[in-house]
């Protein structure tokens, strides 16, 4: 366990730090054969304990880390050296679950462990890339150029994401409201029309009769309704983040989306690229920099490719190019460029350069869903309204005209 300590020395001079100790007592021993006399000292939570998440603090989020990598690159680049700069961020972080990190990064620098492997420790929150990123840029000395790239390369994923989210929104706000609309309507107004007929024992037309039944049925059922559809949904998202069919049918349920496949296809080439042409930069060997771009795809049919291509093609003799030439997955487009650049020896720069491709194209397959989405919702809420509206407004036409 990590403690932090404040102690006064033999002249009287106050001093704090951290000591890694499997108790107190451990610590007040090593203090005191330090002729330190003990003011404070208290235990610290390490993020490897529980993770990098705090219940009250959240985790380590992606502004998190752009700022980190910014920081870090910095003071490199001015000439401090690692251990003080990560001191002064752990002076001016509060944020729980970064102050925790940074301590266990301060513990491993102390104790002359590789840098990289505080990163490694929390594979949730820091990707395979950013890992092997820091691990040759550590190993070569060019952690400033790493950090500074990665800095670049975070502040690209966050706002790709957040496209693809602000995409998301217009609809779900449509499905709220055409659901509380639709709530409104089987539990307020369809009962009231309904035993209107019902009791004055007019029989309605056959069609605002479906719509009376069907309606009064969800009405009195609205609240095992919509506690089904909370369990489906929770139980739904575990069967695809947490198993492997849950994610390959979920996978392949996107591909058999006309807008969302091109969406999904072009994310995985964009990440496979920027990743390549990343870890190729920094040193990393091409059979390692292609496995650890299959990790972050996220597409088990372009996984498996690249895997094939790291394991049996380079592994039997082939170049990059014929390896990526064998497998039918990815674009003709793409294979013939990894061919070329391979052969004319600047293949991280046209890898480069397709990322930045396939990232203009993921904003026009998001503007094309959202031109696509939109109308759809709006007329499906609308004929939704229409149908209740129509089976509620006829009968009662009827029975005023019968008069």
């Amino acid at each position: 366990m990590l403690f932090h300590y404040v102690a006064a020395d033999a002249a009287g001079k106050m001093t704090e730090g951290d000591i890694e100790a499997d108790s107190l007592n451990d610590v007040l021993r090593v203090l005191g054969g330090k002729q330190l006399s003990p003011v404070s000292v208290k235990p610290i939570k390490k993020a490897g304990a529980r993770g990098v998440n705090n219940i009250f603090g959240g985790g380590i989020t992606t502004s998190d880390k752009v700022f980190l990598t910014k920081y870090l690159a910095l003071m490199l680049r001015v000439g401090t050296d690692l251990l003080t700069a990560i001191n002064i961020l752990i002076e001016d972080f509060e944020k729980p679950s970064v102050r925790n990190f940074l301590l266990e990064v301060r513990d491993d620098l102390s104790r002359g462990n590789p840098f990289y492997e505080s990163f490694a420790r929390h594979p949730k929150e820091f990707s395979p890339t950013f890992i092997n990123l820091v691990k040759a840029a550590e190993r070569s000395g060019g952690l400033e150029k790493t950090f500074n790239e990665l800095s670049v390369s975070l502040e690209k994923e966050a706002d790709l994401r957040n496209k693809i989210r602000s995409a998301f929104i217009y609809p779900i706000v449509l499905i709220c409201v055409a659901s509380a609309i639709l709530i409104f309507l089987v539990t307020f107004a369809l009962p009231k029309v309904a035993n209107v007929f019902t009791q004055s024992g007019i029989n309605p037309p056959w069609f605002s009769a479906i719509v009376f039944t069907v309606g009064l049925w969800i009405g009195a059922n609205i609240w095992t309704i919509i506690l089904a559809i909370i369990v489906a949904g929770i139980a739904l998202t575990w069967f695809v983040r947490k198993t492997d069919v849950g994610h390959r049918l979920f996978t392949k349920a996107l591909f058999n989306m006309p807008v969302i496949r091109g969406i999904v296809r072009n994310l995985a080439i964009q990440r496979m690229a920027a990743t390549m042409s990343a870890l190729m930069r920094a040193g990393l060997p091409i059979v390692e920099t292609i496995g650890v771009a299959a990790d972050t795809v996220g597409v088990d049919d372009y996984r498996g490719a690249l895997l094939r291509i790291a394991n049996d093609g380079l592994a039997k003799g082939l170049t990059i190019g014929e390896a990526f030439k064998r497998e039918t997955a990815f674009p003709s487009m793409v294979s013939s460029l990894v061919a070329i650049s391979e052969k004319a020896g600047h293949l991280d720069e046209v890898l480069a350069t397709l990322s930045d491709f396939y990232e203009s194209g993921i904003d026009a397959n998001i503007k094309a869903l959202i031109s696509l989405l939109e109308p759809a919702m709006l007329l499906l809420m609308g004929v939704m309204v229409a149908i209740i509206a129509l089976s509620i407004i006829v009968p009662i036409y009827q029975l005023t005209t019968s008069f």
